[in-house]
């Protein structure tokens, strides 16, 4: 197992053809310690001085780049029918506390079951994609 513990560049100037992938859920990259196995079987150990970002490289042999790439997960979306409407999915999903990514015209969420009550509920309009799910970062009781 090969020991990670920091990106040695956000990106891969090499081809595809150059490129080994190792797959992870988007909860992967919050972490700083965890395990994960390329698509050729070479296994990596993380303990991280930062967190990954999605296309990272993070080791380099025989002339290609290990990337770490984001898995697609299912989210939910809903479209906003007017300004009035987005300010009140917003805010009513705001209080559910889950991730969301924001959109010009839609707002994507964590697929999760007290937002599909809220969703139900609401009687909103909604799709289910699968997706590579971004979410905004928050602090609580930043400045």
């Amino acid at each position: 197992m090969l020991l990670v513990t920091r990106m040695l560049a956000a990106a891969s100037s090499r081809p595809p053809g150059e490129q080994v992938v190792l797959s992870a859920e988007r909860r992967q990259f919050l972490k700083r310690r965890w395990r994960g196995v390329a698509d050729d079987g070479t296994e990596f150990g993380f303990d991280l001085e930062t967190r990954l970002t999605d296309g990272c490289v993070v080791f380099q042999k025989d002339g290609k780049d290990y990337t770490v790439r984001q898995l697609p997960e299912t989210v939910y979306e809903v479209p906003f029918e007017s300004p009035a409407h987005a300010a009140l999915v917003a805010w009513k999903t705001g209080n559910l506390h889950l991730p969301a990514q924001i959109f010009d015209g839609f707002l994507r969420v964590l697929h999760d079951e007290s937002m599909k009550s809220l969703l139900d509920r609401e009687g909103w309009t909604y799709s289910e994609p699968t997706v590579l799910f971004q979410p905004l970062k928050a602090m609580a009781h930043a400045v």
